[in-house]
């Protein structure tokens, strides 16, 4: 199946589901061909039941985001063996069952690739044509049914194929239209600061050459102050396209270095020990930077089959209603690690990274 967040569609589907069921009973209620009408058997209606329990059941599971793993497959299973059965109890002229094998087509074409509509389609043809074995002897308008089956099911197949291609398509249109926008800031705005800071120093290369150590000085302030404006404003621009919290705190040298004691040893494949000096960098820069911290400790160290980071400081701490630094847990998310603030301490920041080594 196709790796994507399907979380709102898995909903939508979810609800369609119930409202086919709904729909599927009040038709066999009114069907003069299963019972009379305004009369259903007790064995349909407990089918339909069971049917409507498991809607609301997936339902519950999709709204709750704990469809994960095989949800595409244990649905559509489970949407082929209701119409399976139902086929069975009321195959005929009027039989709703070829509606459940439908929907359980058009769910998987939804938000699967070719290969497994396919597969769903060829599962409810040979399903409906065993329901239609099981229940009578075959007749030409039966096995009709289960060639318009077919021929729906690759007709779904070939527009989910071609919705995956426009999918593919769009979002390279995206990337391409955001690759230009980016350009388009980055020359116009932050080239042309840097352009201009380049300008400055020149003028105070030469001041400096004239002996002016007060105009020197003058400059150079400006130039600092210059610098850490535009410093907020690449680090809030990186921020708005990691779409990260946009209050962030402005770059202002430390009062005093902060003095680290960093003890790392470890043995992990190479770009596991990449990622690992990465993360404890960037833990040095944002202690340094922004913690106001007096003294910070990094360590590194194995713990069986996982990596153990930790980072502390005496610092100011991330506050009551501040994430952990977005980098750090990317990165951390990205080789499938797990991130722990302590926010209990009383003062400082205090991280604990787990990664796993290979």
């Amino acid at each position: 199946m196709i790796t994507s967040d399907f979380s709102n569609l898995d909903l939508n589907i979810s609800r369609a589901r119930i409202l086919l069921s709904l729909v599927v009973s009040l038709s066999l209620y009114v069907d003069p061909m299963t019972g009379g009408v305004l009369h259903l058997e007790p064995y349909l209606m407990f089918t339909m039941a069971i049917h409507f329990a498991y809607s609301l059941a997936v339902f519950y599971l999709a709204s709750h985001h704990m469809l994960v793993g095989i949800r595409e497959t244990l649905t559509a299973a489970f949407d082929i063996l209701f119409a399976t059965v139902l086929a069975f109890l009321t195959e005929g002229t009027t039989s709703p069952a070829y509606v459940l094998f439908v929907f359980a087509i058009a769910a998987t074409g939804c938000r699967a690739s070719f290969r497994e509509t396919v597969i769903v389609t060829s599962c409810c043809v040979l399903a409906y044509l065993f329901a239609i074995v099981m229940s009578e002897i075959p007749t030409a308008p039966h096995v009709m049914r289960a060639v318009y089956l077919a021929i729906v099911g690759y007709v779904i197949c070939f527009f989910a194929q071609r919705r995956i291609e426009f999918d593919v398509h769009l979002r390279e249109l995206e990337s391409i239209a955001e690759r230009h926008e980016i350009a388009r800031s980055l020359h116009d705005g932050y080239v042309q600061a840097l352009a201009g800071i380049n300008l400055r120093l020149e003028s105070c290369r030469e001041i400096v050459m004239n002996e002016n150590p007060i105009d020197a000085f003058t400059e150079l302030t400006e130039l600092q102050a210059s610098v850490a404006r535009e410093y907020d404003e690449v680090r809030a621009f990186v921020r708005s396209l990691a779409r990260v919290d946009s209050s962030i705190k402005s770059f202002a040298p430390a009062e005093a270095p902060t003095n680290f004691h960093l003890e790392a040893r470890v043995t992990a494949h190479g770009p596991v020990l990449e990622q690992m000096l990465q993360i404890m960098l960037e833990g040095i820069r944002n202690t340094s930077r922004h913690g106001r911290a007096r003294s910070a400790s990094i360590t590194a160290q194995d713990a069986g089959e996982i990596l153990r980071i930790t980072i502390d400081d005496d610092g100011i701490g991330f506050g009551a209603h501040e994430s952990t630094p977005w980098t750090i847990a990317s990165r951390v998310k990205e080789f499938g690690g797990h991130l722990k603030l302590n926010s209990h301490l009383t003062s400082g920041a205090h991280l604990e990274i787990e990664m796993p080594k290979v």
